[in-house]
């Protein structure tokens, strides 16, 4: 995946919108994936990006949250955690596919597969200049943001 093109995706997101990842070549894109919408982890980890958003659109950055939640789920997570930036709807796994994201994982002593949480950095050029597997939420967001602040330089 690391400086590759990234994957053409056209995906139902948040306030309505199709995310077409043509549309933002010409700015640097956080694709990050999470398992499910208002879970503590996955809370946390939106808190920070929408936290630190503002330096993001300086960086002239965009953010997007995916995962295998409906569009209704995502509408009402953004809502309630007033996230400044869209969540992509995946339903059908193309994304959690294109990028390898789904996992086999333990939950409960039980295998069951769901996406390992993950977030891809995409260049204004369209190529994949970073990826993080088996995040760690705490601190996540800042990580990503210096990456591209180094990006720049």
């Amino acid at each position: 995946m690391l400086n590759s093109p990234a994957p053409d995706l056209i995906l139902p997101a948040t306030s309505g919108l199709e995310f077409n990842s043509k549309d933002y070549l010409g700015k640097f894109v956080v694709l990050y994936f999470y398992p499910k919408d208002a879970t503590p982890g996955c809370t946390t980890q939106g808190m920070q990006f929408r936290d630190m958003h503002a330096q993001f659109v300086a960086a002239d950055a965009v953010v997007f949250g995916i995962s295998r939640d409906s569009l209704k789920s995502h509408e009402n997570f953004k809502a309630k955690y007033s996230f400044p930036f869209e969540l992509i709807s995946d339903g059908e796994e193309i994304a959690c596919q294109a990028f390898n994201v789904i996992k086999m994982k333990n939950m409960y002593g039980k295998q069951v597969r769901g996406i390992e949480r993950s977030t891809f950095l995409v260049n204004p050029q369209g190529i994949i200049v970073r990826e993080w597997r088996g995040v760690k939420v705490d601190g996540h967001a800042a990580e990503v943001y210096a990456s591209i602040q180094s990006s720049h330089s």
